[in-house]
């Protein structure tokens, strides 16, 4: 675990290079490190995370007691001490409303279908959690049934988290999803993206315990997005139990109702462009 000195460092790095992105706007988002068993160092509250300095942060333990720092830490600490507290393996959480992967989070549609093999070997899957308002306790709880299996994941109707061993797996962690979500926007635009077969995910398994990419993952939840195909019906890799808890069967409805209208909208304005 990096020293005090180093995670500010580390932050104050981090907050100007997703600031630099556009992953966050006035004073959005917030980045946390561990740097003990009971310690993080956190962004404060009310500070764009473009212009942090090292005397902005602020320490607090585990429990959210206030330990050093001349401000007040993020609104959203529940939300990190709750991912602290959940995984041991956690160094660093970063969240942040990258536009595109927001967008997604907005239309309440998961980057849950398996399209990019870099995706699959880093992330597995990038969940959809029910919305929660900002800074209160029913955020935790909407994260709480993926917490401990995916390390990306979308805020409905908010934005993305992402976790990692240390800050920089963490933010890169946050520039693919918003990349897997640029390209799944470009596929939608084409007609459709075209899943990777049941056989290619587990060869992308089978090369991702090869390379030794280690923390928890999960490759499918109970989304509905991908169609298993000739032959495969009823073999495919979701698993029922990891849906959301109380999440509606209708929405999966809805969801493709989404797309399809989004498609047909992209189809209506090449052909007028034509």
């Amino acid at each position: 675990m990096p020293s005090q000195f180093e995670a500010e460092r580390q932050i104050v790095e981090i907050g100007r290079r997703v600031w630099e992105r556009g992953y966050v706007a006035a004073n959005d988002g917030n980045l946390s490190i561990r740097i003990d068993l009971d310690r993080i160092v956190v962004t404060p509250t009310g500070r764009s995370k473009g212009f942090l300095k090292a005397d902005d942060l602020v320490v607090v333990n585990l429990k959210g007691q206030k330990l050093a720092g001349r401000l007040e830490p993020t609104s959203e600490l529940a939300m990190h001490l709750f991912a602290y507290n959940s995984r041991s393996d956690i160094g660093s959480v970063v969240h942040a409303h990258p536009p595109k992967a927001t967008g997604f989070a907005v239309a309440g549609v998961a980057l849950a279908q398996c399209i990019l093999p870099e995706v699959i070997l880093s992330l597995g899957g990038v969940p959809i959690a029910e919305y929660a308002t900002p800074s209160t306790p029913e955020v935790p709880r909407s994260i709480s049934g993926f917490i401990g299996t995916y390390s990306a994941m979308l805020l409905k109707n908010h934005g993305v988290l992402t976790l990692g061993k240390d800050i920089y797996q963490a933010y890169y962690r946050m520039e693919t999803v918003e990349h897997f979500a640029a390209v799944s926007l470009t596929a939608l635009q084409l007609g459709g993206a075209s899943p990777l077969s049941k056989a290619n995910i587990e060869d992308l398994i089978r090369v991702r315990d090869k390379l030794g990419i280690a923390g928890p993952v999960d490759i499918c939840y109970d989304c509905g997005a991908c169609t298993p195909s000739d032959g495969e019906a009823g073999s495919g890799t979701q698993r029922a139990s990891e849906q959301p808890a109380g999440t509606p069967a209708a929405a999966e409805q809805d969801t493709d109702q989404l797309v399809q209208a989004v498609l047909e909208e992209v189809r209506r304005r090449t052909t007028k462009q034509a």
